[in-house]
């Protein structure tokens, strides 16, 4: 579908906004705590606050001072290039997997507004509450920037109850760190892919968002910088054997959360022209080597049983999903099957043999793709 394209119908904005409302209670679909949805997290804040960031400090300044220069505050906002969509024109299915994609992506970036919003409030380090600050002010504008894109099909999600309704998971440091670099980094990873992909091929722009994915995703970029250059401050975080084994853990979830949720949104991604194995592979393939900055381990993902294993779980996600609609004794039992079935996927895609590496004494990079 194309963005430009106007055809008349009979519905009117009122009408579609009303019966879009309707169909996608979008708040509720952002508040539901699901092993694919995204979260929201709280951790002990009086442990990040005692953070000493001497041993990286002069990368840490330049940082700093790049994202206090906020190079793209004035980038979320809309100007001519912002194309009008007319959604009573979009097939059902790509309608309702979009608006999934914008609330999913809504929820995740106001996730980590909430959560480094509230580390610069409970802190007194100077360090790290001007870093939270600056990511919570950039992760606003991204929400809010999405959110207005559901506002303008009438299902936009209400943050404020958000904050309050959502169930958050506690987590320590450590695996904020661990979580939230991969989040950032995989998320820049994600937003180039897509952008490349649709300045080769504008004819599947099917929203006008994507146009801003570039910018967007250099602050995705910066965020993974300051969590790297935090997990350098202890080399205990990622040089001991446990933690490399809790390293390898969070590769393996966040990657294989990532191929089942995009391997739900087939319509969406059919839209855009992406083989979605090709893109997922594309995004683990450059998450990988932009992670070779910290982590001492990279997961094998052409190894011959990784497709497979993501395959496998995939089919018993689908199943879990297919189970608890089914309900009753019927339902549980089948959903049990299927847990078991996905936890033997994981396990047999963590017990992939890893690749090792030495990180760089340098930590920064910028983006180059």
């Amino acid at each position: 579908m194309n963005a430009h394209a106007q055809p008349q119908h009979d519905t009117t904005h009122g009408e579609l906004h009303a019966e879009l409302s309707d169909a996608f209670d979008t708040t509720a679909m952002a508040t539901e705590t699901t092993l694919l949805n995204p979260r929201f997290y709280t951790t002990d804040f009086d442990e990040m606050d005692r953070i000493d960031v001497t041993p990286v400090r002069a990368e840490w300044d330049r940082l700093i001072a790049q994202m206090k220069s906020d190079p793209n505050r004035g980038h979320f906002k809309k100007t001519a290039d912002w194309d009008s969509i007319d959604w009573s024109a979009m097939p059902p299915a790509l309608r309702a997997e979009l608006i999934d994609f914008l609330v999913s992506s809504c929820t995740a970036e106001f996730s980590g507004c909430v959560l480094y919003k509230e580390m610069k409030r409970r802190g007194n380090n100077p360090d790290i509450c001007e870093l939270f600050n600056y990511m919570a002010r950039d992760e606003a504008r991204h929400a809010g920037f999405i959110n207005d894109a559901l506002r303008e099909a009438g299902v936009a999600v209400n943050l404020g109850f958000l904050t309050k309704a959502k169930k958050y998971t506690y987590f320590r440091p450590k695996f904020i760190y661990y979580a939230t670099y991969l989040s950032e980094k995989i998320g820049y990873a994600r937003y180039i892919t897509i952008y490349r992909h649709l300045e080769a091929h504008p004819e599947h722009r099917i929203h006008p968002i994507f146009k801003w994915f570039r910018e967007w995703c250099n602050d995705e970029f910066s965020h993974g910088e300051a969590f790297a250059l935090l997990m350098r401050t202890d080399p205990k975080l990622t040089g001991s054997f446990t933690n490399k084994l809790w390293i390898r853990f969070f590769l393996t979830a966040v990657y294989s959360t990532m191929w089942v949720r995009d391997h739900a949104r087939v319509e969406f991604h059919k839209a855009l022209g992406i083989d979605i194995d090709w893109y997922d592979q594309e995004v683990f393939r450059k998450t990988s080597t932009i992670a070779r900055q910290v982590f001492p381990v990279e997961l094998d993902i052409d190894h011959p049983r990784w497709l497979p294993g993501l395959r496998r779980m995939d089919e018993a996600m689908r199943d879990m999903d297919k189970a608890k609609r089914q309900g009753g004794l019927g339902g549980w039992l089948a959903h049990k099957t299927a847990s078991l079935r996905a936890l033997r996927a994981f396990a047999g895609l963590y017990l992939i043999p890893v690749k090792h590496q030495i990180p760089p004494a340098q930590v920064r990079l910028e983006p180059s793709y």
